[in-house]
């Protein structure tokens, strides 16, 4: 497995915990699941999408697409992996578009705070 592999592998790794943790949160809450409200994965996931939204909006490319584009040129063999995750990851949409929809989604994350709150240790649980 090439080093760009590993790279772009922790980059899908990174977008699935971002997009699927607002599902899993969402299923969590309505499945009376504790993980849902638990305060550090709320607040991480919080993180990683405003990590996200702040380099798109400034203009910088993930650090994970640069990584990975220059150990590409190094390594010069196409992989099965490289093939597939980039289908999945990248699409051909102007920066504006994909600016708003990382916007739009931090805002249903932000949302999600309020609708489904996590437990913050030492205040009173949530009763359901």
């Amino acid at each position: 497995m090439q080093l760009a592999d590993v790279v772009l592998i922790i980059h899908f790794m990174f977008v699935l915990f971002v997009v699927g943790s607002l599902l899993m949160i969402w299923i969590g809450a309505w499945l009376h699941l504790k993980f849902s409200r638990n305060l550090a994965f709320r607040l991480t996931h919080l993180a990683a999408i405003l990590f996200v939204v702040g380099e798109s909006l400034v203009g910088i490319i993930c650090p994970l697409t640069r990584w990975e584009y220059e150990l590409r040129e190094i390594e010069a063999d196409r992989s099965f992996i490289q093939y597939w995750l980039h289908r999945m990851l990248f699409y051909d949409f102007p920066e504006s578009v994909l600016t708003i929809s990382y916007v739009v989604f931090a805002l249903l994350v932000a949302i999600t705070f309020k609708l489904v709150p996590p437990v913050i240790p030492g205040k009173s649980k949530i009763k359901h």
